[in-house]
C-alpha cells in the first residue's frame, strides 16, 4: 500500500506571511491528518531557520512532528522526521547553486541583483537591511530588506499592488539576465509578498517530489499563478492539488483529504 503525503506551502498556506503558526483550526486539522496515517511535508522557498521559527512548537513538541518532513529552499534541502522525542530532524539532502551554475555565473547573478537593489532605492519603497539572502541552493532578494517590520511590509505591499512593482521588476530583471546568458540557467519567481526567489532551472518545488517516489502525493499552496512559486508543483500534482488563501481555508481543505482517506 502506498504511503500518503500532503505537501504544504508555508507562507499564506500554513501561516500568514512571515507570521508564526497559530491557527487553532489548522493545528487540530494537521493532528487529525497525521493521526490518520498520512505524512505531511512543509515545502517552502524559505530556508530551514525561517521554517523552524514560523512553525514553532509544532516542530519542537507536537506528536505531528514524527510524520512531518521539512523541505526548505523548494525541497533542494530535505530533513527527515525524528523518531523519538530527543531526536531532531535530520538533513538527508542538499545541493549548491554556486556549484551548479559555476562561480563566475553565480557572481554575475549576485552583481545584477545588487544593481537592481540600487535602482529599487529610487522607487520610494521602505528600505531596511538584509536585501539578498543566499541560501545555498537558491537566492531570495527582498527589495525592502528582510529586516522590514509589519508596517514596512504593508507599505511595500500597498505600493506593489497599486503599481505592479514586482511584476515590472521581474520582467526587467529577466531581460537583463537574458543578456548575461543567465536566463537559460535560472528561474525568477515572486517569493511571498515582498521578495523574489531565484534558483537554477528545475529547482522549483517539483524538486521536492524526488524525495517521495512511489508515494501518493498531494499539494496545497497559495501562489499558483504565472509568477508564483507554487505553480509548477501545483500543476505536477494536478488532480491532487488545491489552492488556498490562508490557514483557515487550508484547514477546510485538510477535511477533504481526510474524507478521501476514509473512502480508501
Amino acid at each position: 500500500m502506498k504511503k500518503t503525503i500532503v505537501l504544504f506551502d508555508m507562507d499564506g498556506t500554513l501561516t500568514e506571511s512571515r507570521k508564526t503558526f497559530n491557527c487553532k483550526e489548522l493545528v487540530e486539522a494537521l493532528y487529525r491528518l497525521t493521526n490518520s496515517g498520512a505524512h505531511i511535508g512543509i515545502i517552502t522557498g524559505s530556508d530551514e531557520d525561517y521554517l523552524r521559527e514560523q512553525m514553532g512548537d509544532f516542530l519542537r513538541k507536537s506528536s505531528g512532528r514524527y510524520r512531518t518532513h521539512l523541505l526548505p529552499c523548494n525541497g533542494t534541502k530535505y530533513y527527515t522526521p525524528p523518531s523519538f522525542p530527543q531526536e531532531d530532524f535530520k538533513l538527508a539532502h542538499e545541493v549548491s547553486m554556486e556549484e551548479h551554475l559555476g562561480s563566475q555565473k553565480y557572481r554575475e547573478l549576485i552583481q545584477e541583483l545588487i544593481y537592481s537593489q540600487v535602482d529599487m532605492a529610487t522607487a520610494g519603497v521602505p528600505l531596511t537591511g538584509h536585501f539578498i539572502n543566499c541560501r545555498g541552493s537558491m537566492i531570495n532578494w527582498s527589495p525592502i530588506g528582510r529586516n522590514a517590520n509589519s508596517e514596512q511590509r504593508a507599505e511595500f505591499m500597498r505600493i506593489d499592488k497599486k503599481e505592479g512593482l514586482r511584476e515590472r521588476v521581474i520582467d526587467e530583471l529577466r531581460a537583463i539576465l537574458e543578456l548575461k546568458d543567465l536566463m537559460n540557467k535560472v528561474v525568477i519567481k515572486l517569493g511571498g509578498d515582498t521578495s523574489f526567489d531565484i534558483y537554477p532551472k528545475g529547482w522549483d518545488k517539483t524538486y521536492g517530489l524526488k524525495h517521495f517516489n512511489g508515494w501518493d502525493v498531494w499539494f496545497v499552496g497559495d501562489r499558483c499563478g504565472e509568477n508564483g512559486n507554487d505553480r509548477e508543483i501545483y500543476e505536477a500534482c494536478m488532480g491532487q492539488s488545491y489552492i488556498t488563501d490562508g490557514p483557515e481555508k487550508t484547514a477546510e481543505i485538510i477535511e477533504l483529504f481526510l474524507k478521501e482517506i476514509r473512502r480508501n
